[in-house]
């Protein structure tokens, strides 16, 4: 036993010293929760689900009070943090069905993705868990940067069960390991938590690494082991104890990462981001965004802003709070300065690199501007300082000033029409340079249904 720690310690001494030797190319962990509500966690203000680990990781970060995503549902948002461009320069505007055969729904072949440019860069580059960018042989995951996969293609997937046989519904699909179908045994969530943590236990000292650990909870299906169940007898809602539930066996696994960087002495050297793909979608389970208007699929504040975390001990003041308005599009172009990487060139890229902001060597804001819009035109937003301006199409523009009015219900559209024109035209400009939705999202059984009677 002495010799086996003896081993061990040193293995962690030697990672530590090469990690802290290094510190210009740390190891870079993308952590994504699916469709979590901003208020249901410790540090954003839940009483009632406790999230001890995502507390002390929040404790340890930089937190982005103003943190986005790009766009108010699933694989949109991915496409973008991806890429490091608004998602509708490239016509993923919507979430692609899943299908082996569409060569169209999915991240095209043409855009750069952050795993192909860490991986061009030397970083040995792993997903685990949701891909949900194209189902074809030529959009998987390992033809786009990742050297390893653990996880599923589709946009969801059943906690329990997976088929190996035959042609399952995209919830049953098997996961897969490397491109290979494998059956899973227990529950998804930890089983992506025990693969996120082996991967960073197989770290190389010469080699730093790029995890892509996308959660697919709290989505539903709302399903969830007695055992998590058990920790929330306290909340007398069942579907919120079983919501709750699942949030908690994220938080678990939260832990399993952080232990996993800390055992093998990686966790001062890597740049680690926390995001929900989206705000929660309050009409399908129960969660909460808290003071924001609206949920999933909204581009009011509920639907876009979320949790969003930046950790990276060895150049950035845990505990401290960054107020301007950051996006995950953001993530490729701080991972790449971080990684000493290059941006493509060939094209318009809309990240920022948000390292000299978090550590106060640059003052202002990242962006003069953030930008949504979804279903070809259904909807926009805009936020510029603290104005933000919502329209959706066929109706007037609306104003709110998220410094008064974080939950938008005064519209100011009526008094500052100064501050709406100005808005909207340079709205306009940014949509000028947009392509039309290559694909649309399919439509939900229910809805078909209907159509067909």
């Amino acid at each position: 036993m002495l010799l086996m720690l003896t081993r061990r310690s040193w293995l962690a001494a030697a990672l530590g010293a090469a990690a802290q030797g290094n510190a210009a190319r740390p190891n870079i962990v993308v952590l994504i929760v699916d469709d979590l509500g901003y208020a249901d966690l410790g540090f954003t203000g839940a009483k009632d689900i406790p999230t001890p680990h995502i507390d002390a990781l929040a404790k340890a970060s930089v937190y982005c009070t103003n943190g986005y995503v790009s766009h108010p549902f699933c694989s949109p948002t991915r496409a973008g943090l991806m890429t490091g461009r608004y998602q509708q320069r490239f016509g993923h505007e919507n979430n692609p069905r899943y299908d082996r055969t569409d060569r169209t729904a999915g991240l095209p072949l043409d855009q750069v993705t952050l795993a192909q440019v860490l991986a061009k860069a030397g970083y040995r580059t792993g997903l685990t868990g949701k891909w949900h960018l194209g189902a074809t042989p030529e959009m998987h995951p390992m033809r786009r940067g990742f050297r390893e996969m653990y996880g599923f293609l589709g946009g969801g997937h059943d906690y329990f069960l997976s088929e190996t046989e035959g042609n399952p519904r995209e919830y049953l699909i098997p996961l897969e390991r490397d491109g290979k179908p494998e059956r899973f045994e227990g529950y998804l969530t930890e089983r992506l938590s025990d693969e996120a943590a082996a991967f960073v236990k197989r770290a190389q000292v010469n080699e730093p690494f790029f995890l892509y650990l996308t959660y697919n909870a709290p989505h539903t299906p709302v399903q969830v082991p007695e055992s998590y169940l058990s920790r929330l007898a306290h909340i007398p809602d069942d579907g919120r104890r079983r919501y709750g539930a699942m949030i908690s066996a994220v938080d678990d696994g939260v832990g399993q990462l952080m232990t996993a960087l800390k055992e093998t002495g990686l966790a001062e050297n890597t740049l680690l981001f926390f995001i929900s793909d989206n705000g929660g979608p309050i009409t399908v389970t129960k969660c909460s965004n808290g003071p924001y208007r609206a949920g999933k699929g909204s581009v009011y504040e509920g639907g876009i802003r979320v949790p969003f975390l930046v950790h990276w001990p060895a150049k950035l003041k845990g505990g401290s709070r960054f107020d301007a308005p950051v996006c995950s599009i953001d993530f490729f172009a701080t991972a790449c300065a971080a990684a000493g990487a290059s941006l493509p060139k060939d094209r318009a890229m809309d990240s920022m690199d948000l390292l000299p902001f978090l550590t106060k060597r640059r003052k202002g804001d990242p962006h003069t501007a953030l930008f949504w819009r979804t279903g070809g035109g259904a909807s926009w937003a805009m936020r510029s300082g603290n104005w933000k301006l919502v329209r959706f199409q066929g109706k007037a523009a609306e104003l709110f000033d998220l410094s008064a009015d974080v939950g938008e219900q005064s519209d100011q559209a009526g008094t500052r029409p100064d501050v709406v024109r100005r808005m909207e035209e340079r709205l306009n400009r940014w949509n000028s340079e947009l392509v039309q939705p290559k694909f649309e999202s399919p439509r939900p059984a229910s809805a078909k249904k209907k159509a067909s009677a």
